[in-house]
């Protein structure tokens, strides 16, 4: 019985930090899978809506408008969907 009763306060005190923290442990990852910390050099950036227009580039696609192509030194581009 006293087994019972640790298991259940274990498991409501749990709930209760969870709450009081506003912990979402699905929007940490992913916010963490959505924008990481690599940064690309980048050279220029087009978009749909301004044509083969060069735009300064954000150096991943985490600040670049949907839709947008990262333009890089060597070539390459990245598309940012």
């Amino acid at each position: 019985m006293a087994r019972s009763n640790a298991c259940c306060s274990l498991v409501l005190l749990l709930l209760c930090g969870a709450l009081l923290l506003e912990m979402n442990p699905r929007t940490m990852v992913m916010s963490a899978a959505d924008c990481p910390f690599i940064c690309v050099e980048v050279e220029y950036m087009t978009c749909p809506s301004t044509g083969d227009k060069h735009l300064s580039a954000p150096c991943n696609c985490c600040n670049a408008p949907k839709g947008c192509t990262l333009h890089l030194p060597d070539g390459t581009s990245i598309s940012c969907s």
